[in-house]
């Protein structure tokens, strides 16, 4: 496959640095993006066509480079490349090998951890909420411009040269077929924070169910998906598949399989914020699910997965269910699954498994779903009693049944009973 640029060409940068084409990585609709190596290594350059090549387009970069990536996690352009005449490119980090498109879940050639989609989509929902803190529209959050690592959940998010301003009208991309907000197909609004979470919510539901919320029974009866049938089935008459009051959409037996099987593995809570994101949330963009509710569900997910202790396969606990110990049925093989011991932290729970990890978000008020403080270990003694490791750095106080407080220094381990506590600092741990 030839492109504009030649192999072994080399391009500079205003302030002088020079990248060498290697190869072509392949074309979109906006240009090109290549191989090229630095001074400092291999980094990914993407070139418009020059029919895309705008005034407009040059100040977005301009700007987006100038204000700096909002986390880790993007793929975000870093110096601008110019060419002969008008042309131009942007210099963006190369995408490591581990990381596979969301699109390959799909066809299961990644086939993760049901513990590594909740990470990932935790991961992703951070990374939009970072973009839309700065102020920021994402406008075209869809399968092409996502990846992830299947074997730990980290994200990247790429294509980040059509980012804008909240509400912005620079960049004339509006989203993706089958992503947009309803106000987007019918025109009736520009991309905006607003409709990114709709998009979210879209792709959220993709990763969690395999299907798309809207597609059931009426897009079983078209014949022809053209542009009308889409702003019908998109637009005008969106109806969620489990919607509970309009049945009118519900997933075809033997067509929409995926989207019936995976909705009954999932907690209540997480049911019941994809019904308002897709209830609610369709006609009304100002009560769409925001990130922090999002990255909230995805977190006690990951604290609340069991493991069959006949087959392996991972269950989720539900908190709906009225008694805390009440057994589960894993979806597998259809054995009993008991809960472990849990800790109650404030809102948030942590199934305490050996070998579980417990981050700062469940012991802090903050969103840090990588910072390790805590891990269930056993006792060395006593395989059959576990406890937490202080990984924290910080001292906590163990409070016993009796009400004898013991210091827990770090690096040192507290039993986990019934009717015991643990002081973080300024947070409790209830053990149930």
């Amino acid at each position: 496959m030839e492109g504009q640029l030649e192999t072994g060409s080399v391009l500079r940068t205003s302030g002088g640095s020079r990248y060498q084409v290697r190869a072509l990585l392949g074309a979109g609709g906006q240009g090109e993006v290549y191989e090229v190596k630095g001074a400092d290594g291999l980094y990914a350059l993407k070139w418009y066509y020059p029919y895309m090549a705008s005034r407009t387009q040059k100040d977005i970069l301009s700007r987006l480079i100038g204000k700096g990536a909002p986390s880790a996690a993007f793929l975000w352009p870093q110096d601008l490349v110019e060419g002969d005449g008008s042309s131009f490119g942007y210099i963006m980090p190369l995408r490591e090998g581990r990381f596979h498109g969301i699109v390959d879940m799909m066809k299961r050639q990644a086939e993760p951890s049901f513990y590594t989609v909740c990470r990932a989509a935790y991961n992703l929902t951070d990374g939009y909420q970072k973009l839309h803190a700065m102020g920021y529209c994402y406008r075209d959050i869809s399968f092409g411009n996502v990846f992830f690592d299947p074997d730990n959940g980290d994200v990247l998010i790429c294509d980040n040269d059509n980012v804008t301003a909240n509400g912005g009208e620079e960049s004339t991309v509006y989203g993706t077929p089958r992503f947009m907000a309803p106000e987007i197909v019918l025109g009736k609004a520009k991309p905006s924070r607003n409709t990114d979470l709709y998009s979210l919510a879209v792709l959220l539901f993709y990763m969690f169910m395999m299907g798309h919320p809207l597609e059931g029974k009426l897009e079983a009866k078209i014949r022809c998906m053209d542009i009308h049938a889409m702003r019908q089935l998109y637009g005008e008459h969106p109806v969620f598949v489990f919607d509970p009051v309009d049945r009118s959409n519900r997933p075809v037996l033997g067509y929409q399989d995926n989207v019936r099987i995976y909705w009954d593995l999932y907690p209540k809570h997480l049911r019941e914020l994809f019904t308002h994101a897709f209830t609610d949330g369709l006609a009304q963009p100002n009560r769409r699910v925001t990130e922090r509710q999002w990255m909230d569900a995805f977190a006690s997910l990951m604290n609340g997965i069991m493991h069959c202790p006949a087959c392996g396969a991972e269950v989720f606990h539900d908190e709906a269910k009225a008694d805390m110990h009440v057994s589960h049925t894993c979806w597998s093989c259809g054995k009993t699954v008991y809960p472990p011991f849990s800790m109650v932290v404030g809102k948030k729970r942590v199934l305490l498994s050996r070998n579980t990890e417990i981050y700062a978000h469940t012991l802090y008020d903050n969103y840090d779903m990588r910072t390790v403080v805590g891990r269930v270990v056993e006792n060395p003694r006593n395989p059959e009693i576990l406890g937490i490791r202080n990984e924290s750095g910080e001292n906590w106080t163990y409070i016993r049944a009796d009400g004898q407080q013991v210091p827990v220094a770090v690096g040192k381990s507290a039993a986990i009973a019934r009717n015991t506590r643990i002081c973080f600092g300024n947070a409790v741990g209830i053990f149930e």
